[in-house]
């Protein structure tokens, strides 16, 4: 009798599916037939298709109104560490799965094992790390190194994801986990590690049996040369949280930020030092940041800005020389290089600095980066004060956004800001003009500006002494 080997087929099937437009495969194609598209076909598993029981009614879900749902109150476990919980706002929620994703040496498996060495540290719950990329041994020294001995954390050295799930279920831990996701494997396809059809699957399979198990997951994650986490970009909408750990490698300083959190807000950092003994959270992160030198210099002016919830301190700093090419330099460290170029161009254009035949050397201190656009007025004020030599008082902050026309707009959470600026003994505060007014604690005096010219007017005195023409006509 002929078999034609449909039963010795095993249950577990892959195919190539084309994410444009469906199209199936047996195999991968380089173009899809169907919609002519390259370099779209992804393996995906095949799940054996179950038959429904007779007789048996199917479920159906009715709507109800939104004011009769029971609201159930979201039980949050705390990490232990303050600046991790204050990222996930709170603590971690059971069965929640969290990305985080970071550079290579940035410290990641470092804080994975200072979370979960935080978070069993009572004794009553248990932890597992999933070492995919290092060996038993490994984690064994790093873990002498920051200190760590804890019966309560089982290590598991394997990358196939179907025995780590067995596992997870067999412990039933409070917190893992997995580093990194791609080098996980499934066993049911054919590609290698780090594929987009490997990171999915993997993903969701532990996912799902987190949630199953109701335990927290942390799944550790590559990044790729432009800094966003590689495989697919559905990796990061299967997950409930996506954090982000910051920093340079020359700094002591990291920063940990949520860029999605279904189960608390979005932006928050968390700010840690790097020490011999890990990741040592910095409570008040605006005193670290800013400089207690003692040399006054120009071009060095503090902002304020507002990161998450957190009100910062930093200082921006400024350099300002004369170019010996055709084209003048632009360096600029610590926030967005076009957004730098602008305000160079709004100088130049609303306030007569000559800055065409000048090099403008750009950086925030400390090794933050900043994107919010607090930071245009302090950076403006930094550059003139550069270019005429002109050294701001060390009590003296600013913040605002920068139009295009010099005026200076508003920014949200401004008494906010004053009152860290209080905190820290300043004196003085250059901001936008806001209607409702806002209310100065202390001996902090808020001084209103309209337009970049008159708060440069005010610090600098640009209408005193000119340089060698520096004011065009």
């Amino acid at each position: 009798m002929q078999n034609n080997g449909e039963a010795d087929m095993p249950k577990g099937r892959s195919r190539f599916v084309c994410q444009q437009c469906g199209f199936q495969s047996e195999q991968w194609l380089g173009r899809c037939p169907e919609c002519s598209a390259f370099n779209s076909f992804v393996e995906e598993i095949v799940g054996e298709v179950k038959a429904k029981p007779e007789g048996r009614r199917k479920t159906i879900s009715t709507a109800e109104p939104l004011g009769e749902i029971a609201l159930r109150k979201l039980n949050r476990i705390p990490i232990g560490i303050d600046e991790v919980d204050r990222v996930l706002g709170g603590g971690v929620v059971p069965g929640s799965a969290i990305l985080v994703g970071g550079e290579p040496g940035i410290g990641k498996s470092t804080l994975m094992l200072q979370v979960l060495d935080s978070a069993t540290s009572d004794g009553k719950h248990k932890a597992v790390y999933v070492a995919a990329e290092e060996s038993m041994e490994q984690i064994a020294l790093r873990a002498e190194r920051l200190g760590i001995s804890s019966s309560t954390i089982f290590v598991l050295s394997d990358v196939d994801v179907t025995l780590v799930c067995e596992e997870i279920e067999r412990l039933k831990p409070l917190v893992v986990a997995v580093d990194s996701i791609q080098a996980m494997l499934h066993p049911d396809l054919a590609s290698a590690p780090g594929s987009v059809s490997q990171v999915r699957e993997c993903t969701s399979l532990l996912v799902r049996t987190a949630k199953d198990v109701g335990t927290s997951i942390f799944l550790v994650g590559h990044v790729t040369k432009e800094g966003l986490i590689a495989g697919p970009k559905v990796l990061e909408h299967i997950v409930d949280t996506v954090l982000y750990l910051e920093g340079d490698q020359n700094y002591a300083l990291r920063v940990l930020r949520a860029v999605k959190n279904r189960f608390g807000p979005v932006g928050e950092i968390g700010v840690f030092k790097m020490s011999e003994g890990g990741l040592e959270p910095v409570p008040n992160p605006s005193e670290h940041l800013l400089s207690r030198t003692s040399v006054d210099v120009s071009g060095s002016v503090v902002g304020a800005v507002i990161e998450g919830r957190r009100p910062l301190l930093l200082e921006i700093q400024a350099l300002v020389a004369p170019t010996y090419f055709g084209a003048p330099r632009r360096l600029v460290t610590g926030m967005d290089y076009n957004r730098a170029c602008m305000l160079i161009a709004v100088l130049e254009r609303r306030t007569r600095i000559r800055l065409s035949d000048q090099d403008v050397y750009v950086n925030v201190a400390g090794g933050i980066r900043v994107s919010e656009p607090a930071i245009d007025l302090p950076t403006a004020i930094a550059i003139a004060s550069s270019r005429y030599d002109a050294i701001i008082p060390k009590d003296v902050a600013a913040f605002g956004e920068v139009g295009l026309g010099g005026e200076v707009r508003p920014v949200p959470l401004p008494e906010r800001r004053l009152r860290e600026l209080s905190k820290l003994g300043f004196r003085k505060c250059f901001g936008p003009v806001y209607a409702e007014g806002l209310r100065v604690d202390g001996e902090m005096e808020y001084v209103p500006v309209r337009h970049v010219t008159d708060v440069i007017s005010m610090l600098i005195k640009l209408n005193s002494k000119p340089h060698h023409s520096d004011l065009e006509p």
